[in-house]
């Protein structure tokens, strides 16, 4: 690299290199003529292109000597770059060999034995070999760490497996999220990339299981939720819609909290985060005097999404004094009463010592 640094003016600060004054980038003090010393005149920088400074700017360089118009003071000027301003050593590259670290056949190969596609036009092409994945992991997590892996362009969810192969070598506890846009395919197998992403994941988790990767007495975990983007499953109250119809008729028809195409499970994984949790946590169906509950973090969160609440239900979800009870205003019917003495059996349990519980009605 030294070698390109040479003194033919003889500068008196040492050797140096020429670099293009032009650059792609827009700029708006990018275009003036220049006079050379020869007084040839440059009418501006070539075609498509912007000077790097500004007219000013350009002009402090020249009189600074900072400026290279060739030899015979008529060429295009350059800008001269001294070996005594320069960062000792050079920009790293890195080249990883197919042999290292695969390539995009033995990738395929790899998402075939996962995913089983109606026929070869549909399989994914351009795959990640898991060898390449495995590479940039080892350099960038750590078994002690706890490290999450973020990927926003999933693919074929070579990422995902690739935590899960590392982690049984090595005993880490990496995690990973995974991002893929629903982006057509054009075949009826997988019609989006993101179903080819799921369908990878189902495929390496049931092979580890079959693998019995990790040992009896520290099993490797291997599975993985999966969750779209959606609208919220609470109605939003909007004052200003239904124009024809009267307030009354307004109000019943947000009488039910959940929107027409909310789900069950949806409904949990969104009170989850607006609760402070995340989407990680193990939820558990438990149940209270008939009712069915979602338990959440062993037991720190409840809630109830679907049924008819008792107080006898009431009083069993207090008796399992978790830190909050979350429960859908469905689930009362038509009885204030009992949501009167909900509040009151856990104001009760919480005077008398026995609890710290907070009863939110959604």
């Amino acid at each position: 690299m030294e070698a390109r640094y040479q003194n033919p003016d003889d500068d008196p600060r040492g050797l140096w290199t020429s670099a293009d004054l032009s650059a792609r980038n827009p700029y708006s003090k990018g275009t003036y003529p220049i006079e050379t010393p020869s007084s040839r005149v440059i009418p501006g920088p070539p075609s498509g292109t912007y000077w790097r400074y500004s007219e000013e700017k350009f002009k402090e360089m020249v009189e600074d000597d900072r400026i290279w118009f060739g030899s015979d003071g008529s060429g295009v000027p350059r800008i001269k770059r001294f070996l005594s301003e320069v960062k000792e050593g050079r920009v790293p590259q890195t080249l990883w060999r197919w042999e290292q670290v695969g390539h995009t056949q033995e990738a395929k190969k790899e998402l075939l034995q996962r995913v089983t596609f109606a026929s070869s036009a549909s399989v994914f092409d351009t795959p990640k070999p898991t060898r390449l994945v495995e590479r940039m992991l080892r350099l960038a997590t750590t078994p002690e760490t706890d490290d999450i892996v973020l990927d926003f362009f999933a693919g074929s969810g070579a990422t995902g497996e690739t935590v899960w192969k590392l982690n049984a070598e090595d005993g880490g506890n990496r995690r990973f999220v995974l991002v893929q846009l629903p982006e057509p395919t054009g075949y009826d197998d997988y019609e989006t990339v993101a179903d080819i992403t799921r369908a990878r994941l189902v495929g390496a988790s049931e092979a580890s299981i079959a693998e019995g990767e990790g040992s009896p007495e520290s099993p490797r975990e291997v599975g993985f939720h999966s969750f779209v983007l959606a609208e919220s499953n609470f109605r939003v109250w909007d004052g200003e819609g239904g124009e024809d119809l009267d307030l009354a008729t307004r109000l019943s028809l947000f009488a039910e909290g959940t929107s027409e195409s909310s789900s069950t499970k949806g409904i949990v994984a969104e009170l989850l985060l607006k609760a402070g949790f995340q989407l990680t946590e193990p939820v558990d169906v438990v149940e209270a005097a008939g009712v069915a509950l979602h338990s959440v973090a062993d037991g720190s969160l409840l809630i109830a999404v679907d049924g008819k609440l008792t107080l006898e239900s009431v009083e069993k979800m207090v008796e399992m004094k978790p830190a909050l009870i979350l429960v859908l205003d469905r689930c009362f019917g038509d009885d204030d009463e009992l949501k009167v003495n909900a509040m009151q059996t856990v104001r009760a349990a919480n005077q008398s010592g026995g609890a710290d519980i907070t009863l939110k009605v959604v």
